[in-house]
Order: structure tokens, then sequence, then C-alpha cells
């Protein structure tokens, strides 16, 4: 067997919460600003965040939203987000995090499969929260209601078992097929924070422009815990805003930026880069998608700093891979992060391939999920029984130990670095009157990474390609749109992913 082992040094395993070991990072700099509200300047101190998740976590409890219970939060990033996710779990709670664009149905589908009891969110999305909540309550963040969420302060962690309590339950296609709640513990938060922070170098006193969604776990564990965690402070961004992100990342002299690839994009190419002073960047860190040395390279040199990537999945917690600023190299996805092993494996014999060889990117270390909630099958389809995470991406290691992503083995879209399953797009398309099948791929985009484009089997009467798109727009966030309809008579039912997908892009060029 080939295992490639870490090149960092192990990190400890505490046994904290993740919110005791957010605290920790917090207790000695209590009059510290540590989240601002990017629109509005407004601000919590290390002391006001700690007392306002003290304080929401015994109005939870009160309420009967305490431990053993899950609560759901949908809303963009600002400063009351970090408060409801540790009030939550501080209280012994489950949290579960819903992409703030979702339609009703999405809410709908993610609040039954989670059994969450509440759902907190802002004003402006109450309405669809509320369609999609059905019977259970929903706060809107400042209302009335939210206020009264806080009580008196719960001064201790609510005992849990931080193996086995789910802490967090985001949402996640995983390898194929739709969306699945991945049960992450406090133990797989904590030693993530702390993997990623030895491996990418984090020093106090680093200030981020967080539009990373906090929903996601990039954001999550990266910006929210890690940065309070480890001596820094965020500046939260509701979207991304590419002339906001520029003016924090300069008020604040931020010394690295955390970003996506179509993020890159922009600064490599986008005029009002000039316009800034972006001195202070030491380090431009991109995720969530491959980044090729290319746009890499462009990045460096604008902005005359080091362009590093990155390599996670939800089911990680999430990070597995970080390229270290001392020995970078354009377009590898980074090197295995402490107390972690990796390996590649054959996708047809199941063997162990060696350096430069291209198989499956297999992964094991204290981060792996506890599984898929409500899922036996797929969670073990997913992790082995000896423990190694299959990830379903190709990929290859050359003999330094730098893993390289070369091709995906699942179905997974990445739009924009998010998540589009195509077996989600292919069943609302069906249940669409005048449909009878369904099929859809990814094309590659320079600017989005990939496109979702649908192929269908239309019946007797059969819907336009703006019926199509109107429809999906009722029906799933925006990032799950099909960006073109191509009508054709059959859908082999008989081919691999690939080959099917080989087959489909075949017939663009028709």
């Amino acid at each position: 067997m080939t295992i490639y082992n870490s090149p960092f040094p192990d990190v400890a395993i505490t046994d904290q919460s993740i919110t005791e070991r957010v605290f920790a990072g917090l207790q000695n700099r209590p009059s510290e600003v540590v989240l601002t509200d990017g629109p509005s300047g407004r601000n919590l101190t290390a002391a006001a965040f700690m007392d306002q998740v003290k304080a929401m976590a015994g109005g939870l409890t009160s309420a009967g939203f305490g431990a053993g219970h899950t609560v759901a939060i949908m809303a963009p990033n600002i400063p009351e987000y970090c408060v409801i996710f540790h009030a939550v779990a501080w209280a012994g709670g489950t949290i579960t995090t819903l992409n703030p664009t979702y339609t009703a149905s999405e809410v709908a589908h993610q609040i039954k499969d989670a059994r969450a009891e509440l759902l907190i969110t802002i004003p402006d999305f109450v309405e669809t929260a509320t369609e999609g909540a059905g019977e259970i309550p929903v706060v809107g963040i400042g209302t009335e209601g939210y206020v009264a969420l806080f009580g008196d302060p719960i001064d201790a962690q609510v005992p849990v078992d931080l193996d086995t309590h789910t802490v967090v339950l985001p949402y996640s296609s995983g390898t194929t097929g739709l969306p699945k709640g991945v049960m992450l513990s406090h133990r797989n938060l904590v030693i993530n924070v702390d993997q990623t922070a030895a491996a990418a170098n984090f020093k106090q006193g680093e200030v981020a422009a967080g539009f990373l969604p906090f929903f996601h776990i990039y954001g999550m564990t990266v910006l929210m815990n890690m940065h309070l965690a480890c001596g820094g402070a965020v500046v939260t961004m509701p979207r991304f805003d590419l002339p906001m992100f520029l003016q924090i990342c300069q008020d604040h002299k931020s010394r690295r930026m955390w970003i996506v690839p179509p993020v890159a994009l922009a600064l490599a190419k986008h005029p009002l880069v000039d316009d800034y002073d972006l001195s202070a960047i030491e380090e431009v860190f991109s995720g969530a998608a491959p980044l090729g040395a290319d746009l890499s390279n462009a990045v460096a040199k604008r902005l005359d700093c080091v362009s590093l990537q990155g390599y996670g999945m939800t089911e990680l917690a999430p990070v597995s891979h970080v390229t270290p600023a001392s020995a970078a190299r354009p377009g590898a996805s980074g090197q295995v992060v402490p107390n972690t092993q990796c390996r590649i494996v054959d996708i047809d014999s199941g063997a162990d391939l060696g350096p430069d060889a291209e198989g499956e990117l297999w992964i094991k270390g204290p981060q792996v999920m506890q599984g898929y909630l409500n899922n036996e099958k797929a969670t073990s389809e997913t992790i082995t029984k000896d423990g190694w995470l299959r990830t379903g991406d190709i990929a290859k290691i050359d003999a330094d130990g730098y893993m390289f992503i070369t091709d995906r083995l699942k179905e997974l879209i990445k739009y924009k670095g998010f998540q589009v399953a195509p077996a989600e797009l292919e069943a609302t398309l069906v249940a669409m009157e005048g449909i009878t099948d369904a099929a859809v791929i990814g094309i590659p985009d320079d600017e989005a990474g990939e496109l979702p484009v649908a192929f269908v089997v239309a019946g007797e009467v059969s819907p336009t390609e703006e019926d199509i798109k109107a429809h999906l727009a009722t029906q799933l966030a925006h990032y799950k749109q099909v960006r073109q309809v191509h009508f054709v008579d059959e859908i082999p039912k008989s081919a691999s992913g690939k080959i099917l997908r080989r087959f489909l892009r075949d017939r663009m060029r028709v």
C-alpha cells in the first residue's frame, strides 16, 4: 500500500468543543474587535461575542431548543451568524446550515431531513423560510422573536461527546445523488481548525474579508472558526462584491485573501484592482474548485504575492491538503495536512498507485465525517471499513507529495465553487410536465468553472427552453440553474457516468 503522509508536524488533539476552541482564542483579547459587518461597520468585540453566545445558549435551552435539538440557520454572512452557530453548539445542540438563496422547496427538504425544530433567518427571507419550514417556528434576526431567544447565560459548554455528537449538519451531494446531511462532530471541526492553521501558517492579527459563505464548510471552518480561534478577525460580507472586498483588504491591511477561482479571475484581470493599495497582501489562497497554474501565476504577478490553493470536501470538515507558502507549486492542490494520510487508488482494480499515476484520491484522518444523516448506504459507499474516505476525485501525487486534481469520478458539478448535483436537477426536470427523461452535465467555463447543461427528452407536448428555465427558477437556487437546454431523442441508460458525459458533450457538437 502506497500511503502519503503529511510533511507537516502533527497537531495536538485537544478535548474541546468547537466553541471552547474558539473561546480559547478570544479570552486573552476581550476588547479586540473580532467581527465586523462589512456594509454597515457595526462590530463585536471578543468579550461581547462570548457574552452573546452564552446568553443565546441559555435562551435556546429555556425555549426547548438546547441539548439534543436541531436548529436551522438560513442567513448571509453577518456577525449574528457566528453568534447563532456557537450558541447552538454551546447549548449542546446541532445546527444545520441552509443556503440563503434556497427556494421554499429546497428549504422544506433540508428542514425535514435534518429534523430541525427552529429556523432562524433574516427578515428579507422570512417569507420563503416560512413557506418551506412548514409547522416549525421561524425567527427573523433582529426582531422581537430573535431578542427573546436570549436568556440567562450558560457559563460552560453543555456536556457532549466530542466524537459522537453531531454539532453541525451542512449538506453535500458527496460523490453522487441528492444533497445529504454531513454529520460533523466537535472533534472533526476542532482538529480541522488546528490542522489548517498549522499547514497555512496562520498568524495572530490576520483580518480577512469574509465573503465565503458561512453555510458552506470552507467559510465555516477557515473564516468563521479558524480566524476567531487562532487570533484573527473577520469582516463579513453578505455576498461577494469586488469593490467592497478590495476596500476591506486595503483598509484592514489584510495579509491573506481566502477566495475561489472566479474571484481569482477578477483579481487577475479586472481593472478595478489597480485602484486599491493591496501591498499588505502576502498570499492569495484559493479553494472549493481547482485553480489552474496559468491563472494562479497571473494572480501572483498582478498582486506581487504568493498564489496558493488547497483541497477539501464538506465530508472532511473540509481541509485535507494545503500548499505551503514556503514551497508554492502552481496548479497543485497541496500537500496533505497534519494528522492525515492519503493514497491514490486505481478505479478498476482497487490497487494502490505510485507517484504521478492517476486514480481516485482516498483520505484518512480525524477530520473525516461521522457519515451521512439517514443514509447508511451512501456512508458505506464513501467511507471504507478501515476509515478511508473515497473522494470521487481523480488525482495524481508527484514525487514531492504534491497532489493535483485531474478529473472527477463523482457526478458533482462545481459552479463558482458551489456544488450542483446533477441528480437533483434531473429529478426536477423529469417532474415537469412534458419531459420524460433528462440528464445534466457540467461543461467547462473560464469564469464559473463549470456550467450546468441539460439534455431532455420531451413528450408529446414539448416545453420550450424558456419554459424549462422558468420552471427551474421557481424550484431551485440560482446557482443550480441550467445555462443551456438540448433536446434529444434518448439518453443512454447503460453508460457509465464518464461515458455518458462524453456522449452528451458529443451531441452538443452535432
